[in-house]
């Protein structure tokens, strides 16, 4: 009988509506924040949940599967129990789950076409995701933190936040192809280090030398774990009125790219890396055979910024002898194109290299035009990820471990702020519509604080960092001093 009747509570919105005649047809698709209507996602994901807008003070929400099974949720938004809505997507993998819907106000429930989502073929089984999140403004950073989230569930916690060492910006951060076990971040400020971490214990370093122009900033791990990739720029930030819109730009007056053999904390250079010329974004080959990086020609700046181009290259690296190759080969000629690339990725099966594609810059994150364009590293073809890109601008993306899934940065929900979103690719390279990372209340979490968010990356396992040792650790100034390799 209390099955029965809990059966008869949770279910009948939709019946009840209807037997009192007070069902209106709504003949067009819900106004659903957010948009997921025609995604795809894995099965693995945490719920979906969405609001539904137009001044409706309840929702109603029925779930079918395509391959059986079925789920409702009601209330002031559309919140479904974690673990029923794994069940239900595990067993409709590969098929559809078709939403309907009803929204209640002025006494009368009004019932909209329904829509579908698609379960992906691709499971997502990496624990979850890390990510710089902060309050926009260029005046104070005490509130940027890296945090990690549970993408199975809502969890989320801190792994490091700027108010446990004051003073100091808590900089861009990367694990080793989704292993935590290698970890990195940059602190900047008076006690600034690059933080390296490797099965728990932490390098603070200094990573200026005499033969180098700055500290590391943009980083990337050989999958061996023994080097990362850095950059070393001077970075500037320009507001301006360019091509008759006001925005912010960021860019480098110089910058180079070396390797640091974090066995020995030597600097690995190369003449061909270090030029009068702008290289930056490093990243290895899932082989650690080959170093991506961006180059543009040197042009003066900021007078000139829009005049600035990057074009993808490519030079050999050698773990076994700890040496580059002796020749720069360029894979996408931007530049000719009066356009930029930056923000390489390559997918760790070796597949494909994600990037981002915008008019010129190195700062897609500023740009609306900036698009993800794919290569296909087997025979060097490009194309837009169509179907994962949208008006306003994409960066910062990376690949899920076993890279059938990638995220990134996108300000397309209000030009503002940026937020992450998820898109899976298939064999032939086709991608799938773009879904914003789930919330339990998504417009009370996105718009109802001033949070932005950059810099997401997958991680396979949950980071585990020590922030009292940190803390101890950032004030003591203790540092290790890189070296150049002879």
């Amino acid at each position: 009988m209390k099955k029965l009747l809990l059966a008869l509570l949770s279910a009948p919105l939709l019946l009840i509506a209807c037997s009192t005649g007070q069902t209106v047809p709504e003949p067009r698709l819900p106004d659903i924040y957010p948009d997921y209507i025609g995604v795809t996602f894995p099965a693995e994901m945490a719920p979906l949940n969405f609001n539904l807008r137009g001044g409706y003070d309840k929702v109603f929400v029925k779930v079918k599967g395509g391959k059986g099974g079925e789920l409702t949720a009601s209330g002031r938004y559309a919140g479904f129990n974690v673990r029923k809505w794994q069940k239900l997507a595990s067993q409709n993998i590969g098929d559809t789950l078709t939403f309907t819907v009803l929204g209640h106000k002025d006494g009368k429930w009004f019932q909209f076409v329904n829509f579908k989502m698609m379960v992906s073929p691709y499971p997502l089984t990496d624990y979850g995701v890390t990510y710089r999140r902060f309050a926009p403004g260029y005046e104070t950073y005490s509130k940027i933190g890296i945090y990690q989230r549970n993408i199975h569930n809502f969890d989320e916690e801190p792994i490091i936040e700027g108010n446990a060492i004051p003073g100091q910006c808590v900089g861009c951060h990367t694990a080793n192809a989704t292993d935590p076990s290698r970890f990195l971040f940059h602190v900047r400020g008076k006690h600034g280090a690059t933080v390296v971490q490797i099965d728990g214990d932490r390098k603070w370093m200094n990573t200026k030398t005499d033969s180098t122009i700055s500290n590391a900033v943009y980083s990337y791990w050989h999958p061996s774990g023994d080097f990362v990739a850095h950059s070393n720029n001077h970075i500037h930030q320009l507001f301006w009125t360019g091509r008759n819109e006001r925005y912010i730009e960021v860019y480098d007056d110089a910058s180079d790219v070396i390797v640091h053999d974090v066995r020995t904390d030597e600097y690995i250079l190369s003449p061909l890396l270090m030029t009068d010329a702008f290289e930056t974004y490093p990243a290895f080959s899932s082989d650690g055979r080959t170093l991506y990086f961006c180059r543009a020609p040197y042009v003066e700046v900021p007078a000139h910024c829009e005049d600035v181009h990057y074009d993808l290259c490519s030079i050999g690296f050698d773990a076994e002898e700890g040496c580059f190759g002796d020749e720069v080969t360029t894979l996408i000629d931007a530049v000719s194109a009066g356009k930029s690339v930056t923000f390489p990725r390559p997918s760790y099966d070796g597949r494909w290299l994600l990037y981002s594609y915008a008019d010129f810059g190195n700062f897609p994150i500023n740009h609306k035009e900036s698009d993800l364009w794919i290569m296909n590293l087997a025979d060097g073809r490009t194309f837009p990820a169509a179907k994962a890109n949208s008006n306003y601008d994409e960066s910062f993306h990376n690949w899920s471990s076993d890279s059938h899934w990638f995220l990134f940065a996108s300000r397309r929900d209000d030009s503002l702020y940026s937020q992450i979103y998820f898109s899976s690719i298939d064999e032939d390279g086709n991608t799938t519509k773009a879904f914003v990372l789930p919330q339990r209340n998504p417009e009370e979490f996105y718009h109802g604080t001033l949070f932005t968010f950059n810099v997401p990356d997958f991680t396979r396992t949950k980071v585990k960092f020590n922030v009292t040792a940190a803390y101890r650790e950032a004030f003591s100034d203790e540092r290790k001093n890189v070296t150049i390799k002879k």
